[in-house]
């Protein structure tokens, strides 16, 4: 006889009630995949495997950052009105009431002060840009040292470097559109730099801005610019990129069963999938506190933009700040030839940028030159064991910081109570000779970290213990490397200068002797098998003065106690 509880009851009708949901999934599925065929490009994509590391969460916090853009700046077009028509401001912040303001700029107040969440969902919108740029920074900045980029994945560091622009200019176009003083005094810098173009420069500014700066047509240009086509070009470099991903195959560190020709990790489904969700989450919810508790871009402390006035404590966001830092540095040269002022002190910075910017565009280019490497490689280098690019990546690292800083002089003077002047010699010193030294630094700190490598692949680890023998020699003990952990050390590839001829050009050979002229030597199989009869023999004699016992007398006396 077989009884029927209420629970029984409810837990076979949550059981028919799934089996229908399956049942009617499938029969959904089924249909779709006899009319798109999309059955085995979603086995692929689930059994797509990828590796497991915490710097490959970079790359998907700008993705998820993104995704929170798209959604808060949808919200935000609703309301905003991208018009420099003048008005009176009349709404209920008091301090700027009676004003003549543009459309542009009431709209905003009006959604940061009138409309149900307004102010979070704009300061979600700002933050989750500042995270979208730290996270491509650093993304792409891991794919450099690790030398992610290197064939067949140049293409795809291409598409990293234009998102990384995009990123800029969408960043710079969305914080432009309020109208408020600390963007107008942004978009002057932009005429600036426009008009300081010989001959041509004029025109260009005129056409930017609908006539004499400011215009009345440059807020609605930004706001297509800013919500159409920057948009759907990220958009469309975002989807190229995770095309080329799966096709190319994720990196992967040097690790147990880890070569060129496998990847090593978890695949899509269920694993990846699960963890994407959560992590996207978790970077929304991490976005949405800082934008409920922290304020950013007040813009009616700032008040509407106004031509004539400049104040001190202008800077953009940190990620043009360097921008800002180059038109600091260069003192006001300038000549006239043919009746056309040459402005230096504009054309050198833009100069600069073009210069910062190209180098790491191309530099996958210019190390597959040098190098002669035409392999595909999916193991990841270690930095240390490519000195000279870890050297030049710092070095890059270092110019961009001192261009930021240098955009900060007025704030660190005022707060440091030093001489703005000296600050500006400061840094004008600083951008020759600083990177020049970082460079020399890392590189000689990466070999270093190599000779360590070196003879942490040959003699094992430390363990700080020594032994005498009886005839006094002191030995010191050694943890031998299981073959893993020995084979990460060993497995880094080997350049070595060239010499000019023989199809070498003279240029190359120089790159070549700058790139690899300091290298140490990689571990031979000879070193390795003299090393480990070194061992075995260092280890009897250890044995035979220790018994085996290689505990220290204080370790030893506790023991029995």
């Amino acid at each position: 006889m077989t009884t029927t509880t209420p629970d029984t009851r409810k837990q076979t009708s949550d059981d028919a009630s799934s089996s229908r949901v399956y049942k009617l999934g499938a029969v959904g599925g089924d249909w779709l995949d006899q009319r798109l065929s999309g059955g085995g490009f979603v086995k692929f994509i689930a059994r797509k495997i990828f590796p497991d590391h915490w710097s490959f969460m970079f790359g998907e916090v700008a993705l998820y950052s993104f995704v929170i853009l798209l959604i808060s700046g949808t919200f935000l077009t609703m309301f905003f009105d991208p018009s420099m028509e003048e008005v009176v401001y009349n709404g209920p912040y008091v301090p700027l009431q009676g004003e003549h303001v543009s459309r542009a700029f009431e709209s905003t107040l009006q959604i940061s002060f009138e409309v149900k969440g307004g102010l979070l969902f704009r300061q979600m919108h700002h933050w989750s840009a500042l995270v979208f740029m730290v996270a491509i920074f650093v993304h792409m900045f891991r794919v450099f040292f690790t030398g992610a980029f290197r064939k067949p994945r140049e293409l795809n560091w291409i598409v990293g470097f234009t998102l990384m622009v995009l990123g800029m200019v969408a960043g710079f176009s969305g914080y432009s559109l309020p109208d408020d003083v600390l963007s107008g005094n942004g978009l002057r810098v932009i005429d600036g730099l426009m008009k300081s173009i010989p001959i041509i420069g004029t025109y260009l500014s005129m056409l930017l801005f609908g006539g004499e700066f400011p215009g009345t047509d440059i807020i609605p240009r930004l706001f297509t610019v800013h919500i159409l086509l920057v948009p759907a070009m990220i958009l469309g470099l975002i989807a190229i990129h995770l095309v080329l991903l799966v096709l190319h195959k994720h990196t992967q560190y040097p690790g147990p069963g880890r070569t060129e020709r496998n990847v090593v990790g978890f695949p899509v489904f269920p694993v990846y999938a699960a963890k994407a969700g959560g992590f996207f989450f978790l970077v929304f919810g991490v976005i949405t506190l800082i934008s409920a508790t922290t304020a950013i871009n007040g813009v009616w402390v700032y008040g509407p933009y106004d031509p004539s006035p400049v104040s001190a404590g202008s800077q953009p966001d940190w990620y043009m700040l360097w921008t800002d830092g180059g038109l600091r540095l260069i003192p006001g040269w300038e000549f006239t030839i043919f009746g056309y002022v040459i402005s230096l002190n504009m054309l050198i910075p833009m100069g600069i940028y073009g210069a910062l910017l190209g180098s790491l565009a191309l530099y996958p280019f210019i190390e597959s030159w040098v190098t002669g490497d035409d392999r595909e490689h999916h193991l990841l280098d270690l930095p240390y064991n490519a000195p000279v690019r870890t050297g030049l990546g710092v070095s890059w690292i270092s110019v961009y910081l001192i261009l930021a800083l240098a955009a900060t002089n007025d704030i660190i003077a005022i707060g440091l109570h030093l001489s703005i002047n000296d600050l500006t010699w400061a840094f004008r010193i600083g951008i020759f000779v600083v990177p020049v030294l970082v460079f020399f630094i890392t590189k000689r700190i990466c070999l270093s970290l190599q000779r360590q490598a070196r003879q942490k692949a040959l003699h094992g680890s430390e363990t700080s213990r020594v032994v005498r023998t009886e005839s006094g020699k002191m030995l010191e003990i050694h943890e031998p490397l299981d073959e893993f952990d020995r084979w990460v050390l060993v497995q880094h590839d080997d350049y070595r200068p060239l010499q000019a001829g023989k199809g070498v050009s003279s240029l190359r050979a120089k790159a070549t002797s700058f790139f690899f002229k300091d290298r140490i030597e990689p571990v031979s199989p000879a070193e390795l098998r003299e090393a480990f009869e070194h061992y075995a023999h260092e280890k009897h004699e250890i044995d035979s003065a220790t018994g085996g016992d290689y505990r220290t007398p204080a370790e030893t006396a506790h023991h029995a106690g």
